[in-house]
């Protein structure tokens, strides 16, 4: 229970995941479309949200959108999944800046939120349903799309810093500008905290330290020619508690390094009407682990995914858009720890092709397919198809959408020395939405509905018979997601999110028909932020979360909770803002994992200033 010019505009469409206009996005077809294009449901969470929110990790705000469930273990910076609408959490693919950085050394791919924290992001995406036509492997529950800013006009400047509970402090500053031909930015962001105890009936804290920087430069040589770079990287250092067993108090610590970078040439031809993009996409993930602190590493991972891909938009009138392109991926780990060592590799080689399409006004329709050829299983074809149509120019929105997902397995569960199977094929989706949008009294309020469903195959799970990993189960996941979002007067924004999500697991053995852990059917959450005469700006954050379990036979429970937090800012002059908040205000006791501590009430401030 719950208890509390045209060729530099085309140039800008073959440039991936950059929008900043919330009617625009990006992850539906990987270049940027207007809001009454897509027939997918997407959410937009923006700088300003991300602002006024004062949220630490990017977990908290996904928390707050319609169809994300989450779990995290213990402190801050503790391993984190994030599941949409009922998939697994290694089904959820996650985009940097362009890159896809879902971790190669992982069990199962999966990326770890835990370290993904707000700093110098300006805008998340967040797609829900199978949508591997554009995005390849993995992206069967849907995307997660972060971006760092786009860089000021002439010269821009911010810096943030704030202190509180448990000797936290978080500081963060970025500049950017914008001179000729050259437009670039750098950030820089610090977070360290002593944490609270990871383990659930632990006495010791759990510290955490977390650096984070990103760059970009482009360089504009012509309307027609530029040239993208980008980095991002993060290191975390991380105390936690024993997993080997039930949560216990130990002195096991986590480091990581994350290196994440892109090059893109982006070119137009035939005045604009072709435009194309080229680029390399690096990720590496270090990870290593330390029985005691000061001493060498005893175990570690490292998980490193070069990919070159093409794109090109071809565009020979303004209502058929045709995207295409190719993409090479060469995934590779490295394990060591325990008097042994492996390694593997593989190529994965994509096409795509997909068609925009508006045969007439207030209709859109897209449908696309695409082929892997993966290295070691072969090949995998999916299809995707969807709709919009609008009456009225956008005020209301009726969306349609067919989505078919795959994932590859991963390269621990093919080539793993005591629990491989080189036998593995991929999992499958087919996903279904049918959905609208209604804007009301000119923008003041909006009101979004979605029902959807997807069913789920060859899903790789252990198996107990052969210790080995064998594609066991079938899962099925249906629901409905709603979001409101209102402003009544200039002064006062609210927003909510619900979503019902029944995910069960489908696979006629004991366990066929149960719920599949850590995954509520219900949430929501309800913000409100009031601006008042004087500048001062307070607001307010209840989410609510429905009961769950934690393991596959749903015998141990997790139960329901309610969170409340307050946040409130204040500008003095024109370059200088006093901000502060209150997590947990009622200092509600619950878990997202069995076993694991979370924070009770916390206060904290600081101080901003922009330039």
């Amino acid at each position: 229970m719950v208890k509390t010019g045209i060729s530099l505009i085309a140039l800008l469409a073959a440039t991936p995941a950059l929008a900043q206009d919330d009617n625009i996005v990006v992850t539906a077809s990987g270049i940027e479309q207007s809001r009454d294009e897509v027939g997918q449901a997407i959410t937009v969470i923006d700088a300003q949200t991300i602002q006024t929110r004062q949220a630490v990790d990017v977990v908290d705000l996904l928390a707050t959108t319609p169809g994300v469930r989450f779990n995290r273990n213990g402190s801050t910076g503790g391993v984190t999944g994030v599941s949409l609408r009922g998939a697994e959490t290694t089904q959820t693919l996650v985009l940097i800046d362009g890159v896809k950085v879902n971790d190669p050394s992982g069990i199962g791919d999966g990326y770890d939120f835990g370290h993904l924290l707000t700093g110098n992001i300006k805008r998340i995406e967040v797609l829900r349903g199978s949508n591997s036509v554009v995005h390849g492997s993995q992206a069967i529950g849907g995307v997660v799309n972060i971006m760092t800013g786009v860089p000021a006009e002439g010269f821009g400047a911010n810096a943030s810093v704030d202190y509180g509970y448990s000797d936290t402090l978080n500081a963060k500053a970025d500049v950017s500008g914008t001179s000729g031909i050259a437009s670039g930015g750098v950030g820089a962001a610090y977070f360290r905290t002593d944490g609270i105890s990871s383990a659930a009936g632990g006495t010791e804290k759990d510290g955490y330290e977390n650096i984070a920087t990103n760059a970009r430069l482009k360089l504009a040589f012509s309307d027609a020619l530029s040239l993208d770079l980008r980095g991002y990287y993060i290191h975390a250092d991380l105390d936690y508690d024993s997993f080997f067993g039930a949560p216990a108090d130990s002195s096991d610590v986590s480091k990581l390094d994350q290196y994440v970078g892109y090059a893109g040439l982006n070119f137009a031809l035939l005045d604009g009407k072709l435009t194309n993009r080229a680029a390399v996409t690096y990720l590496r993930n270090d990870r290593d682990y330390y029985f005691v602190r000061g001493t060498d590493p005893d175990y570690g991972y490292s998980g490193t995914n070069l990919r070159f891909d093409y794109e090109g938009v071809y565009a020979p009138v303004d209502q058929a858009r045709l995207v295409f392109g190719y993409e090479h991926e060469r995934p590779d780990y490295d394990f060591f720890g325990f008097g042994s060592t492996s390694s593997a590799k593989i190529n994965i080689d994509s096409v795509y092709a997909l068609a925009i399409v508006k045969p007439f006004t207030g209709l859109s329709v897209t449908g696309g397919v695409r082929h892997d050829d993966h290295s070691q299983f072969g090949g995998a074809t999916t299809f995707g198809a969807n709709a919009n149509y609008t009456p009225n120019a956008g005020a209301t929105n009726i969306r349609l959408s067919y989505g078919e997902g795959f994932k590859a397995p991963s390269l621990y569960q093919l080539y793993d020395m005591f629990s491989g199977n080189s036998a593995l094929r991929p999992e499958r989706s087919k996903s279904y939405d049918v959905g609208f949008d209604q804007s009301l009294d000119g923008g003041r309020a909006t009101v979004s509905v979605t029902a959807f469903l997807r069913n789920t195959t060859d899903q790789i799970n252990y198996d107990n018979a052969t210790f080995s990993y064998s594609n066991l189960d079938r899962t099925r996941a249906k629901g409905v997601e709603a979001s409101i979002a209102l402003k009544p007067v200039d002064a006062l924004t609210v927003t909510g999110s619900y979503s019902y999500v029944d995910a069960r697991d489908r696979s006629g053995g004991i366990n066929d028909g149960n719920r599949l852990p850590r995954r509520a059917v219900n949430a929501v959450s309800v913000s409100a932020d009031y601006v008042w005469s004087f500048g001062l700006s307070t607001g307010a954050t209840v989410t609510m979360v429905g009961d769950s379990f934690d393991n596959a036979a749903n015998t141990r429970r997790l139960d329901g909770y309610a969170l409340a937090g307050l946040r409130a800012s204040l500008p003095l002059g024109e370059h200088l803002e006093v901000y502060g908040r209150i997590d947990n205000l009622f200092d509600e006791a619950y878990a997202t994992a069995y076993g694991y501590g979370v924070y009770g009430r916390s206060a904290f401030g600081g101080v901003r200033v922009r330039f």
